[in-house]
């Protein structure tokens, strides 16, 4: 059987056409017909997952990572002292190294904290952040 059959030709109702043994031999000596048990279609998929996972391992464990100190700085807002926002720092530090909303993110944390920096050290010294002596409000200083 040199030509091509098509199932319609094949499978038949006639009595003869029901064993298809010769048929199948046929079909299965064709190149690219045998499919081996890793392209099956229900385990394919597995194959795309673990192929993604290679690719980007490092960029989802820093995204674990991340995410979970984010949340563990978020449960620990109670807690007295600075920790909850070092560790949000911290966190925003580890996801900058792969994401860019978390670089300006951190970007606007640290223009936020020189700007609270500079007006803590104004009012503890009463001189602006670049050393100059800041102007008095008040009319008793002047008096």
């Amino acid at each position: 059987m040199s030509e091509h059959l098509h199932r319609r030709d094949v499978w038949g109702d006639d009595p003869e056409e029901r064993d298809a043994s010769a048929v199948v031999e046929e079909l299965l000596a064709e190149p690219g017909i045998v499919r081996k048990w890793h392209d099956h279609p229900s385990i394919v998929w597995t194959k795309a997952v673990g192929r993604f996972i290679r690719r980007s391992g490092k960029r989802i464990a820093i995204t674990v990572v991340g995410f979970a100190l984010l949340i563990v700085a978020a449960l620990i807002i109670p807690v007295p002292g600075p920790w909850s926002i070092l560790l949000a720092v911290g966190a925003l530090s580890i996801l900058a190294s792969e994401y860019v909303w978390a670089r300006r993110l951190l970007a606007f944390a640290k223009q936020k904290t020189e700007q609270v920096k500079g007006a803590m050290l104004q009012r503890r010294t009463g001189r602006a952040a670049d050393g100059s002596r800041s102007v008095p409000t008040s009319t008793d200083d002047a008096a």
